[in-house]
């Protein structure tokens, strides 16, 4: 088995769209890095059907639009967004380059993309947040929004601690991943990886133990998050709370009585349930349930421009990639992740010209054959 090839110091030739990268990612990066991140669980049919719900639905432009004034801006949260795309929660983004989540921060600054840094980083969330201020101060340019991911700790109290650093590193929301704390471990780190923001912290063995228990009655299972906790977590913080993984309507209504200031509309990836619907296919219901009340993102499957205005037709706010952010991390670092959201945002422009949308409200229903 050959050894992965160094990132390049600059784009190479033919990497017009993201699935070139994602197709020429796969030599950069070792073997089992590489299948960690791609590969779901089961037969990948959730991983399939992702990308299937955005292929399934197609686009109706309308012709002779008054394209003037046109812009791809939104507001979450008091921050204006330049684009409706987000870079999602990823771990371990050194497993891809060395420079990990600090290249990746540096690209979206220079973008004006924000990010949402994992409690699973290869970096702290200080150095990744100061990261992107000194790319802001030498591009002359605001520093984008930054949220903070939690995996809730089976201590609350570490979890509280986690928190608290995100508050005082200048992260602007918290968002809650509340569809993955258990599923398989897959991946032993490499030497020089690892969950830098959980140092000293205790984490518990996810094993069967003596008594000869899978998963039932371990410490696994016995601290996984529950309703209270989201309760719990709302009172430990004054930042946007957002709580991800909501793949039907009654948990969303449910979050939203408990506080929750948006949501997140995901599978995982595909990563802990083979089986899912796509989170594309259970938006239009979610949505419709909570009437606008707050902000809803979709991550899974997103590759194109395209992709995005499906998304926002069907009732999202905003998008969030996943992997995407990792091919062009693994191909050209903090190049490959600019140019990867270069070309996604152009693509993105491109597609709401030819509906005939000059804004992201003008992205509706109608936009969508057969109409919804």
């Amino acid at each position: 088995m050959s050894d992965p090839l160094p990132p390049l110091a600059v784009i190479p030739p033919g990497m017009s769209s993201l699935a070139a990268y994602e197709a020429r990612a796969a030599a950069h990066m070792a073997a089992d890095a590489w299948a960690y991140l791609q590969e779901g669980t089961g037969d990948d049919i959730t991983v399939a059907e992702n990308r299937a719900a955005f292929d399934r639905l197609r686009l109706l432009p309308r012709i002779l639009a008054d394209l003037r004034g046109g812009n791809t801006a939104l507001e979450l949260f008091g921050r204006c967004h330049e684009t409706p795309v987000m870079l999602g929660p990823v771990a371990y983004h050194r497993l891809a380059h060395p420079e990990g989540e600090l290249a990746t921060v540096r690209a979206a600054t220079a973008l004006g993309v924000g990010m949402v840094v994992s409690t699973l980083a290869s970096f702290t969330m200080e150095e990744i947040a100061e990261a992107a201020r000194a790319a802001a101060r030498e591009l002359g340019v605001p520093v984008p929004p930054l949220w903070f991911q939690l995996y809730l700790q089976e201590d609350r109290g570490f979890s509280a601690e986690l928190v608290q650093r995100a508050e005082a590193a200048g992260y602007e929301a918290v968002m809650l991943t509340v569809d993955a704390s258990i599923k398989r471990a897959t991946l032993t780190l490499p030497a020089g990886v690892e969950a830098a923001n959980l140092r000293g912290m205790p984490r518990h063995r996810q094993t069967a133990d003596a008594g000869g228990r899978i998963l039932f009655g371990t410490p696994l299972a016995d601290s996984a998050p529950r309703w209270s906790d989201l309760e719990w977590l709302r009172s430990q913080t004054s930042l946007p709370l957002i709580v991800k993984g909501v793949m039907a309507a009654p948990d969303a209504l449910q979050a939203l009585s408990l506080g929750v200031d948006g949501l997140v509309i995901s599978n995982h990836g595909g990563r802990v349930l083979d089986g899912m619907p796509s989170a594309l296919d259970v938006l239009p219901s979610i949505a419709a349930a909570t009437g606008g009340k707050v902000p809803l993102l979709l991550d899974g499957g997103v590759r194109r421009g395209t992709d995005v205005a499906k998304a926002l037709a069907l009732g999202a706010s905003a998008i969030m990639l996943g992997r995407p952010q990792i091919h062009g991390l693994a191909v050209a670092g903090l190049a490959g992740v600019a140019h990867m959201l270069h070309l996604l945002r152009a693509e993105l422009e491109l597609t709401m010209a030819q509906l005939g949308c000059p804004t992201l409200a003008d992205l509706r229903p109608d936009r969508l054959f057969p109409q919804l």
